[in-house]
């Protein structure tokens, strides 16, 4: 979610993929979401050959950043990157799986901790430890968005992109098939606004997280969000030494109603946090419970920051409106469970400026919005829709009271469990499916189920007619 939860995040991903993997991924279907996309007429650059197209990115995290290097890289087209705040740290869990980095050339200097334990906590304190199927060299990576950000924002410049640290105030759309977009902007100057200023491009990539304005300009329609929360906190040296490679992730409707709690290392503190959907007003209330959970191993630590932020809960219904494509949190690409949403970011991100560049020709012509559907979206569906449908199932079906999340830790003490989900975390790659194994997990869930509903206490009830019903 932020991962914060995103996010990320870690083992959530990690053990409820393998749930989906264990059980139900022999019944998916990679479909891909319905478009109806409208066709523009293609326009051709007859300028004079200095007179590039323009793309401009709005948003400077891991998609949009992402997005941009690719671009830049494009010499015949003019790339420029907005970030209202660059040295800005959206609150996030910070986990990202082993193969981004390589797939991003990520260096190790921005891994905090390499995390190669997790323990979860269900509702009645139970504990499982998970991480003895990982091999020699396998972790998950834990990193600052600051850091994290910071880094993949400095490549895109340094490969061409011209950073603009400047809030976008207002997106005008075209009016003509080949018209331009007009980008309103407050520049930053040492956290001053400027006066307010406009910048006409020809196409927008809007990486700007869940309130996306490039969202709204292109009327890409709702969804529906969780709020994220954290708290960094700094502990003592014998405390940070227990978190030296561990994660830890608690679930009871104590810390949420409906996702989970955790406390994630970083490099001289530790990221404690939660979030919810279903009850977003009580979400100090739940903040609270995670630190009493989390008890003397975080006591007397010193709150040095606090974060919140909204998280999308499903796709948008646009996602591409002619020649502007949404990434990223803007786009709603996080996973349920697991809230996972770094690697999705970056990944969208560069499969967007891949698809721009192609769609363009080498800066000769315009995209369509059928183009773009076509390069962009399809394959991204292809790929990991199935993914997000059986997270969305499993948070559905693990997360909805005590004896479930009972049932869910009762399973996570499976060697097999833990080796598939691992394995689908940390490569982004379909695991297992040992159809004995399967069977064998099958009925250890139905077993889960029946011992989690028998010690299990009953959830607490809520009400939250009247927030529920708002979107972004």
């Amino acid at each position: 979610m932020m991962m914060m939860m995103t996010t990320t995040t870690m083992t959530t991903t990690t053990t409820l993929l393998g749930l989906v993997l264990g059980v139900a991924s022999a019944y998916i279907t990679r479909t891909s979401h319905r478009l109806t996309p409208t066709t523009s007429r293609r326009a051709t650059r007859v300028d004079a050959p200095e007179m590039k197209y323009r793309v401009a990115v709005i948003g400077g995290g891991p998609s949009g950043a992402c997005a941009a290097e690719i671009l830049a890289q494009e010499p015949n087209i003019e790339t420029v990157l907005f970030e209202r705040k660059m040295d800005n740290a959206k609150p996030c869990g910070g986990a990202i799986p082993l193969c981004m980095i390589d797939e991003f050339n990520l260096p190790e200097a921005i891994i905090d901790r390499k995390v190669r334990k997790m323990k979860m906590i269900s509702p009645s304190n139970r504990e499982v430890d998970i991480g003895e199927t990982l091999k020699d060299g396998e972790y998950i990576g834990m990193t600052r968005r600051e850091i994290l950000d910071g880094y993949l924002r400095d490549r895109a410049v340094e490969f061409g992109a011209k950073p603009y640290n400047a809030l976008v105030t207002k997106i005008e759309t075209p009016t003509t098939p080949d018209g331009r977009y007009v980008i309103h902007y407050s520049p930053n100057d040492e956290g001053k606004k400027g006066a307010k200023k406009t910048l006409e491009v020809d196409v927008v990539i809007g990486a700007d997280g869940a309130n996306s304005r490039v969202a709204k300009a292109i009327d890409a329609g709702e969804y529906n969000f969780a709020i994220a929360f954290q708290e960094r906190i700094k502990i003592t040296d014998e405390q940070m030494a227990f978190y030296e490679d561990l994660a830890e992730m608690y679930v009871g409707d104590d810390v949420s109603p409906d996702f989970y709690g955790w406390v994630f290392p970083k490099y001289d503190h530790v990221g404690v946090g939660t979030g919810t959907v279903l009850n977003r007003p009580a979400i100090k209330e739940y903040q609270d419970a995670i630190r009493a959970r989390a008890g003397k191993k975080i006591e007397g630590g010193k709150i040095i920051k606090v974060e919140a932020h909204p998280i999308p809960e499903h796709y948008r219904p646009t996602r591409v409106r002619d020649r502007a494509v949404l990434v990223g949190d803007a786009a709603g690409y996080v996973t349920k469970c697991s809230g996972e949403g770094i690697y999705f970011a970056a990944k969208s991100g560069r499969m967007a400026g891949e698809a721009v560049v192609k769609c363009m020709a080498g800066g000769t012509t315009l995209p369509t919005e059928d183009d773009l559907n076509k390069a962009y979206i399809k394959p991204y569906d292809a790929l990991y829709g199935p993914t997000y449908t059986v997270l969305d199932l499993l948070q559905k079906v693990f997360y909805s009271s005590n004896a479930a999340r009972e049932a869910f830790v009762d399973m996570c003490a499976s060697k097999y469990v833990q080796q598939v989900t691992f394995d689908s975390y940390l490569y982004k790659t379909v695991q297992g499916n040992n159809p004995i194994d399967d069977i064998k997990l099958l009925f250890g869930t139905f077993g889960s189920l029946l011992r989690g509903n028998a010690i299990a206490k009953p959830d607490k009830p809520y009400s939250n007619p009247v927030e529920s019903l708002k979107r972004l």
